[in-house]
């Protein structure tokens, strides 16, 4: 399996982008999906995650209100709505895929990662 991110870039402060992380070769559409940022000389974190039904979603406390995640399984794509954007958002977006992350927070009970997409938010 594969993940593709895209969608990143440079936007003002309050601005929105919309990530989207595309699957590729054989799908997992039942897996849990998450999206995580790396700052530089930071430790990557967990942003939002989202389960394979799309019934449960989780957010970090830094982006409640902002962000949404969502998910099309006929599309085998993740997405990642970012609203009211700040500097602080600065960061690598990465996508990861697990089927049974016994805590979605740690990146290390993700298997699957994406290649990461730079978002840059500008004051």
């Amino acid at each position: 399996v594969q993940l593709q991110a895209s969608g990143g870039g440079l936007v003002q402060a309050g601005g929105t982008l919309r990530l989207s992380c595309e699957e590729s070769g054989r799908t997992y559409s039942n897996y849990v999906k998450a999206w995580f940022r790396q700052a530089p000389g930071m430790e990557r974190e967990f942003v939002a995650g989202i389960s394979w039904k799309g019934g449960t979603k989780r957010y970090a406390d830094s982006v409640k209100g902002r962000f949404t995640i969502s998910r099309d399984n006929a599309a085998n794509t993740v997405y990642l709505q970012m609203n009211s954007l700040k500097p602080e958002d600065t960061a690598v977006y990465y996508c990861a895929a697990d089927d049974q992350p016994a805590t979605w927070a740690r990146p290390r009970e993700f298997e699957i990662w994406g290649q990461g997409t730079q978002v840059t938010v500008s004051s």
